[in-house]
């Protein structure tokens, strides 16, 4: 199961990928592929690969850099590490890709002409991100690649959620929520209000609207909502377990008895750690596009890079893509239900 990496995707590129490559390679016993310029990557790749583990490179010419626009600078740069792995995907050198780098163009050179595409009947492919929560993980979807949406979009973005629980975290019955700012049927803004009545009517097991407590305590299984919002709550998430992490680190060091205790609970402290931790998770999945694509922070390191890499091991071993195209084809056979608009 050859797994595709973009080598050039990390703000701190290529060393995180050329490490998690070769941890990858040995720990997995696969060939991992490294897309990037090989004149930058072939030395340092010789001078750490000495187990000659199955790494191998394929040149990309071009690097898109994180404050560069994908649409414009693709024109300039056709070649560039994103494109080039992407291609592999569907000449089937691999069977998923990595990337670390500018989200905006992961997502523009899967849905390009000649590329992966959409899932036939997709109308946008949605950043699908697992959160933890106190009885598991909740799907929350999208985290950052729609900042404006549809009704219509959402339904299909719960629709894609559902078949990621059922199949990848192995739920049988996901239940579906609608974030809005109260659980009240009518609550929320202009399109959560719009998009109630679509997901009353999808035939799916949606609960009603939820807020984040609800996420949090287990109270459902696939959370939708806007890209805009749902990348925001990402982010904050995460920064409040930084620094929930920070401070516990801070208090537990503070006296004598307290680092004796913190000694005591460290297994539980890292078994917390491996749950909230971006590192831990990875990467998050683009659902809709007809391939598997993964898409890092541009901060990851080479342990994330590995988790990621891992994930996409994980997906790949599920029937997930051939269930989102049966699941899809599905819905968009039903009459369509109307949204309150």
């Amino acid at each position: 199961m050859t797994i595709i990496l973009d080598a050039m995707g990390s703000d701190a590129h290529p060393e995180p990928e050329i490490e998690a490559a070769l941890i990858s390679a040995e720990t997995f016993g696969e060939e991992i592929i490294l897309v990037g310029q090989e004149d930058v990557l072939r030395p340092k790749l010789d001078a750490r690969n000495s187990k000659k583990l199955p790494v191998t490179i394929v040149h990309a010419s071009d690097v898109l850099e994180m404050g560069e626009k994908a649409v414009d600078d693709s024109k300039r740069k056709p070649n560039y590490s994103m494109a080039v792995g992407l291609r592999l995907v569907i000449e089937g050198r691999g069977r998923a890709f990595v990337s670390a780098g500018n989200t905006g163009g992961v997502m523009f050179n899967a849905l390009r002409s000649g590329s992966l595409g959409r899932i036939p009947g997709v109308m946008r492919p949605a950043l699908t991100q697992p959160f933890p929560t106190r009885t598991g993980k909740c799907v929350v979807l999208d985290t950052g690649a729609n900042a404006e949406c549809r009704p219509d979009f959402l339904l299909q973005f719960a629709l894609m959620g559902s078949l990621y629980a059922q199949h990848v975290m192995k739920i049988a019955n996901p239940r579906v929520g609608l974030i809005a700012n109260g659980e009240e049927k009518g609550k929320g803004n202009q399109l959560v209000k719009d998009t109630y009545p679509l997901l009353e009517n999808s035939g799916l097991n949606f609960i009603g609207n939820v807020e984040g407590k609800e996420i949090f305590r287990g109270e459902v299984d696939v959370a939708v909502t806007d890209g805009f919002t749902g990348n925001v709550m990402l982010k904050s998430v995460e920064a409040v377990a930084e620094l929930i992490f920070e401070l516990l680190r801070k208090e537990l060091t503070a006296t004598l008895p307290s680092k004796l205790g913190a000694m005591l609970a460290r297994p539980a402290f890292r078994k917390l750690r491996r749950m909230t931790s971006a590192e831990e998770i990875g990467a998050t999945l683009l659902l809709g596009v007809d391939g598997l694509v993964f898409v890092g922070h541009g901060r990851s390191n080479a342990k994330a890079l590995v988790s990621a890499i891992r994930l996409a091991r994980e997906t790949a071993d599920t029937n997930l893509l051939n269930e989102m195209r049966q699941g899809i084809q599905e819905i968009a056979a039903r009459p369509a239900p109307t949204s309150a608009i």
